[in-house]
């Protein structure tokens, strides 16, 4: 049993998660009875083959996706009590997000693409902008807060995507194939960042990927198979 300590602890708490698609001959169990608690400060790397269920777990966590069973809390709030109009509210206060591609606004800048989730958020225009460059000079992009993605390497977008998912200082950062379309140096920096980012504010990071050049930064591994974690090790 988790102690008082240890739930005050934990960013992320999934019991029991399924989640079904289709039904009747076309039923389909994408996520079996997943247990998993993330806390704070700590990075979980998710890996398995493809079909696994990974991405449809990210998405439980990530609110982006209610499942068929099981509960999940995130920053000790039941998400699944949310009503579905406050959830993209919920979403911009507690969860970071980091995809494989940037998905950077292209008629904006570096700074607006980062200054987006906090204006969002309510956040006053200049206070948007002072954070944006703040975290635009922690990723390393000091130099390029007017630049639009165009005129942006793939890494670099990916660090803007990282500056912009740290912008509301979430409890919780997903990262799903935050490398995959980088070359090695760059991936190696982009995780750095987000691994350094989530001990730094405490929030909990959850990553998937297949990149064995990046597992060292993990502090668990959870292996996931035919939608069930089948092995979970700590590194």
């Amino acid at each position: 049993m988790v102690g008082i300590l240890d739930q005050q602890h934990l960013m992320i708490e999934c019991t029991g998660i399924g989640v079904r698609f289709g039904t009747g001959d076309g039923e389909v169990w994408a996520v079996r009875e997943v247990d998993l608690t993330v806390g704070r400060g700590e990075a979980v790397f998710i890996v398995g083959p493809s079909g696994s269920g990974k991405t449809t777990l990210l998405s439980v966590i990530g609110t982006l996706l209610a499942p068929t069973t099981g509960v999940v809390r995130v920053a000790g709030e039941d998400v699944l009590a949310i009503r579905s109009a406050e959830l993209p509210a919920f979403r911009l206060r507690h969860i970071g997000f980091v995809f494989q591609e940037a998905h950077l606004l292209s008629y904006l800048t570096a700074a607006e693409n980062v200054m987006v989730p906090m204006l969002a958020a309510g956040l006053n225009l200049a206070e948007a902008r002072a954070r944006a460059e703040e975290l635009l000079d922690r990723v390393g992009l000091a130099h390029r807060p007017g630049n639009k993605p165009d005129a942006l390497s793939g890494g670099e977008k990916q660090r803007v995507a990282v500056a912009r998912a740290l912008a509301n200082r979430p409890s919780v950062i997903l990262a799903d194939e935050p490398t995959a379309s980088l070359d090695s140096q760059a991936g190696q920096q982009v995780m750095k960042l987000i691994w350094e980012s989530g001990k730094e504010i405490g929030a909990a990071v959850v990553v998937v990927t297949h990149d064995p050049r990046i597992m060292h930064m993990a502090d668990r591994v959870v292996r996931m198979e035919d939608g069930r974690v089948v092995v979970e090790e700590a590194c």
